[in-house]
C-alpha cells in the first residue's frame, strides 16, 4: 500500500456538476453526487453511487485489477440491447483507507461507453 503524497498527490472532491453516463442510447447512470478524483497526472475520474446507476446494465466480470494507492478493483462489462463494452466500470469496492470516499462506487472508462456527460442541470431536468 502506498500513500498519496508530494510525488502522486489524488484528491477527492465532490462534483457539484451533474454527471450522466450514456451507453447504446440509454442513459446507465445519471447522479448529482459523483466525487471527482484525480490522480497525479492522469485525467480526473468520476465516481457514481451505485444507487444511481442502472445495475440491470452492469454484469459482473471475472476481471480485477491492483492499483498501489487505491486497492483492488473489480470489474462490470455493461450490456445494453445488442452491444456489449467489456469492463467497461471498475469498483474499489475495499479501497484502502486513505481512498474511503470511493468505497463501492462506480467509474467508468470513457472510451468504453458513448458519453460521459456533465451539466449544470439537476437531475429532474432534461
Amino acid at each position: 500500500m502506498k500513500l498519496p503524497g508530494p510525488d502522486h498527490p489524488i484528491t477527492i472532491d465532490r462534483n457539484p456538476r451533474r454527471v450522466r453516463v450514456v451507453f447504446n442510447g440509454h442513459v446507465v447512470a445519471d447522479t448529482t453526487n459523483a466525487l471527482t478524483l484525480k490522480e497525479s497526472t492522469l485525467a480526473p475520474v468520476q465516481y457514481i453511487p451505485r444507487a444511481d446507476a442502472r445495475m440491470e446494465f452492469f454484469q459482473r466480470s471475472s476481471h480485477a485489477s491492483h492499483c498501489p494507492y487505491k486497492g483492488d478493483a473489480a470489474y462490470f462489462s455493461l450490456r445494453v440491447g445488442d452491444r456489449v463494452s467489456a469492463n467497461a466500470v471498475w469498483t474499489y469496492e475495499h479501497p484502502y483507507p486513505a481512498m474511503v470516499q470511493i468505497a463501492g462506487r462506480l467509474a467508468f472508462y470513457r472510451e468504453r461507453v458513448d458519453a460521459v456527460e456533465e451539466s449544470d442541470a439537476g437531475p429532474e431536468s432534461s
